[in-house]
């Protein structure tokens, strides 16, 4: 079990996140984190990857206490590509990426050969080599945004968190990026925590989605069993119907523009 986590709250002062989440993690899973806007996606992550300390509960890490691991172990386990991350220092690219191994370096030591061959190779994945020397600062939003997965790529580790990873690519870098993480789950037994806003996406991606409704678990389990209209409309509150798609072989959520659930009298619900 990759993470096992028992009652877990949080709150910001005195405004409560997170209530009471229990559930557990598997290795070899690529898990869909969806909820509305709000709904502590972002927050489950950062308390995850020990960002934040919660207020109550239990979090083992391959069974053992998650706040044991020293802050260089927990980044050679888990890597987390951060909603909107902002850079304002001009690094280039190659040496932004570069960074991900730096658990792996010592302190006064400098990379070896294994550690330029993995920052290559994840910039390959990311389609940023062709301006590795650029700087971050001189980069459109979506280039950073494959530089900063390239770095998380490069860091190497069986659990990578990605909060709204592909939410300033373009179709083609988005599938792709997904692509190659979906290949190191299935090929590698790498364990995937993704938080989405695209419901449709998500479902083509993930093995088990986890909806969060006011910081709360409302619904986890399979794709195919989780992915319903009436699970959709009661985490959503939006009408919608969901077929499996043949084109892409995966179920997918229908919408139609008036999509807002209305009572009797034609009122917003």
């Amino acid at each position: 079990m990759v993470y096992s986590v028992s009652g877990l709250s949080f709150a910001y002062e005195s405004r409560p996140v997170l209530s009471s989440l229990t559930f557990t993690m598997e290795s070899g899973v690529f898990y869909g984190l969806l909820g509305p806007n709000g709904c502590g996606k972002t927050t489950l992550l950062d308390i995850l990857v020990r960002h934040r300390t919660p207020d109550a509960g239990d979090i083992l890490f391959h069974g053992k206490p998650l706040a044991d691991y020293t802050r260089k172990n927990l980044a050679r386990s888990v890597a987390l590509l951060a909603q909107n991350p902002v850079i304002h220092f001009p690094y280039k690219v190659k040496d932004l990426v570069l960074m991900g191994r730096h658990p792996y370096i010592g302190r006064f030591s400098s990379p070896a050969a294994d550690d330029i061959m993995m920052v290559d190779q994840a910039m390959e994945q990311a389609d940023v080599k062709h301006f590795e020397d650029a700087l971050i600062t001189e980069l459109s939003g979506g280039e950073r945004q494959r530089v900063l997965f390239a770095r998380a790529l490069a860091q190497d580790t069986p659990v990578l968190m990605l909060d709204e990873a592909t939410s300033n690519l373009d179709i083609c870098h988005s599938l792709g990026l997904l692509n190659c993480v979906r290949e190191s789950v299935v090929k590698s037994g790498k364990t995937v925590i993704s938080v989405f806003q695209d419901i449709n996406l998500a479902a083509l991606f993930c093995d088990r989605l986890l909806f969060m409704v006011d910081g709360s678990i409302h619904t986890q389990g399979p794709v195919q069993e989780v992915l319903t209209s009436n699970v959709i409309s009661q985490v959503y509150g939006v009408e919608s119907q969901v077929h499996d798609e043949p084109f892409s072989g995966a179920r997918q959520v229908f919408f139609n523009r008036g999509g807002v659930q209305t009572n009797a009298k034609g009122e917003a619900a």
